[in-house]
């Protein structure tokens, strides 16, 4: 691994490269598997938002924006109105995030997809860009993302950020950066823009600021494009330069080569990983190997005396609240996960993270048992279970929920099926199978304004 110093000065500047990558970023540069991939997270995030429409978070937001008014620019999902691109790209941000039912990248350790999609859709839908346009723009930010994500490595991570509010505020400022053709130098300085806006604290993970996080990058990526466009200063090497980004905002461990390696060549937007279960992604290997273990022939949970999960580092102080008193402390809740998988009742329905099942006996019983330990010696998002019954047998299981699937054509089948459950009880199936066939089809579309139509509600 090649590290920088401290000062962030570094023989390798990252900053001009990776916003020259940006800002030059054709349609027919992009692979057709991250063409596939950025439909897909756009299926699976519309699905999302729709159903996380009316959180109780995003009811606050909705009214903020309401209250604020300003221009119908931009479609705000689910909830059937327009606002300013600003608002729409904030509350849409965090409605995708609301329920943390939402995709994972590795290379950035946090979610990809919500920072990135609210904010192009309301500048696409405000200015009448093309589908293809905007498939364009969104690898390009997705790809930012990833390369910032190597950049900073595992110590941003773990100095305490959470990285889809911060490195997700560089991946919208890129995106519709893109979509707004800024030329290198723009870019780099929406790079400036975008880096003294980037913020939040994992110490929020479990309230409302988690979500909330999501929406900010929307709209501060936003409102650094618009102003970069408009010729608004900023440093031109905010991920280089003295206390900048990268600076300030880690702990040592950084990678400026990983950064770089095959930039324009390889793309990382194929290995997103999607959600099954409405819970933080750190808790999805122990759930499946729980479930694995639930399976076994001599499993019985009123015989379970302890039960032993080995997770990665990064989970800890991620996803290992011991006692979940609300829904949204379940979600990061490794004990009461497993408890669920155990239970075979981790089915990936969104009650199960209802603030009232928080007191269930069976799971509240069970998660007094779980252990939780943590090492680095096993993949980002691996899991090992060991299983101690009263009758003396033990059962182990383990599960790597790392791996993207490769299969597109059954990653279709099965965000489809997701989409199907979350968003037909709330618009028919008929629109629902009409949203389906617009995003399936996105790179001939004219306009994205059939598909914001279909999604308002």
């Amino acid at each position: 691994m090649s590290e920088m110093p401290a000062t962030g000065n570094s023989d390798r500047q990252v900053t001009a490269p990776i916003a020259s990558f940006a800002a030059n970023l054709n349609h027919n540069a992009t692979p057709s598997e991250a063409r596939v991939a950025a439909r897909q997270c756009l299926l699976d995030v519309l699905g999302v938002m729709l159903v996380g429409a009316n959180e109780p978070l995003v009811q606050m937001l909705t009214a903020e924006a309401e209250e604020a008014g300003g221009s119908e620019q931009a479609t705000v999902v689910g909830k059937g109105f327009k606002t300013s691109a600003s608002q729409a790209a904030l509350v849409n941000g965090a409605c995708a995030h609301a329920l943390d039912y939402d995709d994972v990248l590795k290379a950035m350790l946090g979610h990809p997809t919500v920072p990135v999609w609210p904010a192009l859709l309301a500048i696409a839908e405000r200015d009448g860009y093309s589908g293809r346009d905007v498939v364009t723009a969104f690898i390009a930010g997705l790809e930012v993302e990833a390369r910032i994500g190597s950049l900073m490595a595992t110590g941003h991570y773990a100095k305490g950020w959470h990285s889809t509010g911060t490195i997700g505020t560089f991946a919208a400022a890129a995106a519709v950066g893109r979509l707004l053709n800024l030329d290198e130098e723009t870019m780099a300085r929406c790079f400036g823009i975008a880096g003294t806006q980037a913020a939040g604290l994992k110490s929020m993970f479990g309230t409302m600021c988690k979500p909330l996080h999501a929406g900010k990058a929307a709209q501060n990526g936003v409102l650094a494009a618009n102003l970069a466009k408009r010729g608004f200063s900023a440093k031109e090497d905010v991920l280089d330069c003295f206390q900048g980004f990268v600076d300030t905002m880690s702990n040592g461990g950084l990678n400026p080569d990983a950064a770089l390696a095959n930039l324009g060549n390889q793309f990382h937007t194929p290995d997103v990983l999607f959600k099954y279960h409405a819970a933080c992604y750190g808790t999805h290997g122990p759930i499946e190997a729980a479930l694995k273990a639930a399976e076994h022939p001599a499993f019985d949970p009123d015989l379970v005396e302890k039960v032993d999960i080995v997770v990665a580092q990064h989970c800890i102080g991620m996803c290992d609240i011991p006692e979940p008193k609300t829904g949204l402390e379940g979600k990061f809740s490794l004990t009461h996960n497993v408890a669920l998988g155990l239970l075979k009742q981790a089915d990936g329905a969104l009650e199960l993270y209802d603030d009232a099942r928080m007191s269930d006996q069976a799971p509240a019983n069970l998660r007094k048992k779980v252990n939780v330990s943590a090492t680095d010696k096993i993949g980002a998002f691996e899991a090992n279970i060991t299983i101690h019954l009263s009758n003396g047998i033990v059962i182990r299981e383990t599960h790597d929920a790392d791996a993207p699937e490769r299969d597109l054509d059954l990653q279709w089948t099965k965000l489809e099926k997701k989409f199907r459950t979350l968003a037909t009880p709330i618009l028919g199936s008929d629109k629902v199978e009409q949203i389906i066939a617009l995003v399936r089809n996105l790179d001939d579309a004219e306009s994205i304004a059939p598909l914001m139509d279909a999604v308002r509600g």
